[in-house]
């Protein structure tokens, strides 16, 4: 997707990120950082640690969207290359954020919707998310989206000292035709 897509039913907006937009997208990823529940980053990123990352999603087929709520990042929702091999190209990870003053107005709901809606143009049709097991935020809101349970690995991450379970979700978005 190369410009912006707007549903009426939400009104919200994403378009894709320009580089300008990433000290936002670093500054809402470590929001997150604290609570222990959405990253296993235990200390803030910095924004040209982000970079080569942020080039990554100028592949057409995983992009980096940004919602804005009156001129500002408000979210934002990757799809990222799963386990760099070959096999695995139609497949890839889905990650959203949404700022702490943005949360609970349906924008992570519409980002998930919108990249179900988008997977096959972009020549996809799995997506997954990596979700900790003690993130029912989360877990609920994709499940609400469509997506299940496909794998547990279970106290794979340490988080002040605690083991936490890593729980795969998978959605598929169309026939697993040749890519």
């Amino acid at each position: 997707m190369n410009g912006s897509a707007k549903t009426q039913s939400t009104g919200h907006l994403h378009r894709l990120a320009r580089v300008g937009d990433l000290p936002a997208i670093v500054t809402i990823y470590n929001e997150t950082i604290p609570s222990r529940m959405v990253t296993a980053d235990l200390e803030p990123v910095a924004v040209e640690s982000r970079r080569a990352w942020f080039d990554d999603h100028h592949n057409p087929s995983r992009p980096l969207w940004v919602v804005e709520q009156d001129g500002v990042i408000a979210a934002w929702l990757s799809l990222s290359s799963f386990y760099g091999r070959p096999a695995y190209r139609c497949t890839a990870e889905v990650s959203v954020y949404v700022a702490k003053r943005s949360r609970h107005q349906g924008i992570a709901s519409y980002l998930l919707q919108a990249a179900a809606a988008a997977a096959p143009q972009l020549g996809l049709h799995t997506l997954l998310a990596c979700i900790f097991g003690h993130n029912e935020p989360s877990l609920g809101l994709f499940a609400r989206c469509g997506y299940q349970q496909w794998g547990l690995l279970p106290g794979v991450a340490t988080l002040d000292d605690v083991d936490r379970d890593l729980i795969i979700l998978g959605l598929r978005t169309g026939p697993p035709a040749p890519c």
